[in-house]
């Protein structure tokens, strides 16, 4: 059986109602996991992070056509019932390895997602390995998982549903999104997850200049969506230390589906949305973007800043970038490549053409 591009064994169907049905009638069990960073700890961390590192590949060099690690165009995994943000139709799933996967299988998020993340990785901000499979094969799935999950979730029965869901029976997703994860111990305390530029324009990272470039990119992306969660501080150095500090501090962003519009993936929104409120001053912001550009606040930028991120921009070739969004599946949903790469380059013109920032 098909439903909505999917191949579902009628018995998928079957598990999916029986596990609605139980979650309806039960209590709410289970507890979340307690929290490994302090408060003091998180801070710290943000006050030190750096946001950019040398990429093995250097731009003009990089393929952009497809995630550092690919994934063969034939998964199979294992359902996972983990509770879920946003509204985008997602689940997490297991290979045999182990290692979780989030997969995306519906709407223009998705192809949003495959190609910022991309190019952030290209120019040496920490982002998520993200790229589109021909097929995932998940064992366990209900016909809906994203809609099961919330079900789930908020009666709170995860064990439940693992206890009841056939692990011999699978979904086929086609042309979905699959997202592996940077590498990093996740940086949270019990009330805070991820950053917002709120705060980040209240610290002094370890690189002015890298921290200028990771605001600019994010309003060259239109990364309006920017609430805390779609932001991750992450230590690269592993758990924390006997001080309760990390040693190696990364803020990077994560959950950049809702970019290249504003909204998402919109062709005609992102050629007229706005880098600079003020070029004259170096000042951007998103006040023009849905919710004012959420937790972004209006900065001026460095003429370092500004610089870095042009020279790297511009070292990316019209061939590299028709790879970006090729491999992204913009076309032909989405509108043409050669009108993707227009843009895109235009984008990078109103950073790199001007004036120097004053001082």
């Amino acid at each position: 059986m098909r439903v909505l591009g999917l191949r579902v064994p009628a018995a998928g169907i079957h598990t999916a109602v029986a596990v609605c049905a139980c979650v309806a009638a039960i209590g709410a069990v289970g507890s979340a996991d307690g929290a490994r960073w302090t408060t003091a700890a998180r801070n710290d961390a943000l006050a030190r992070a750096v946001v950019w590192q040398a990429p093995d590949v250097s731009p003009n060099a990089a393929d952009l056509s497809r995630p550092p690690d690919k994934l063969p165009d034939d998964v199979t995994c294992t359902f996972k019932m983990t509770p879920l943000h946003g509204s985008v139709p997602k689940f997490t799933c297991a290979l045999p390895s182990g290692e979780l996967l989030r997969v995306k299988y519906a709407g223009p998020e998705p192809h949003g997602e495959v190609a910022a993340s991309r190019l952030l990785l290209a120019l040496g901000f920490g982002a998520d390995h993200v790229g589109f499979v021909r097929r995932v094969r998940c064992h366990g799935c209900p016909w809906s998982p994203f809609a099961t999950i919330a079900a789930v979730t908020l009666a709170r029965a995860g064990g439940l549903y693992e206890r009841v869901a056939r692990s011999d029976r699978a979904v086929d997703f086609e042309w979905v999104s699959v997202e592996r994860r940077f590498d990093g111990e996740k940086i949270e305390t019990d009330t805070v997850e991820g950053w917002t530029f709120h705060e980040f324009a209240r610290v002094r990272t370890a690189s002015p200049t890298h921290a200028d470039a990771l605001r600019l990119i994010a309003v060259f992306l239109a990364h309006w969506d920017n609430k805390s969660e779609n932001q991750r501080l992450i230590c690269l150095s592993g758990p924390p230390g006997k001080d309760g500090r990390c040693a190696m501090p990364m803020a990077m962003l994560q959950d950049v589906g809702a970019t290249f519009g504003p909204r998402k993936v919109n062709l005609a929104a992102w050629r007229s949305a706005a880098i600079w409120t003020d070029r004259a001053r170096c000042e951007i912001g998103m006040p023009d973007l849905p919710h004012g550009g959420a937790t972004f606040v209006p900065v001026r930028v460095s003429e370092a800043g500004r610089r870095f991120l042009a020279e790297r921009l511009q070292a990316l070739s019209g061939a590299q970038l028709a790879s970006l969004f090729r491999g992204a599946r913009f076309e032909p949903r989405y509108g043409a490549v050669s009108a993707w790469v227009t843009v895109f380059q235009a984008r990078v013109a109103q950073i790199a053409d001007g004036p120097p920032c004053p001082q």
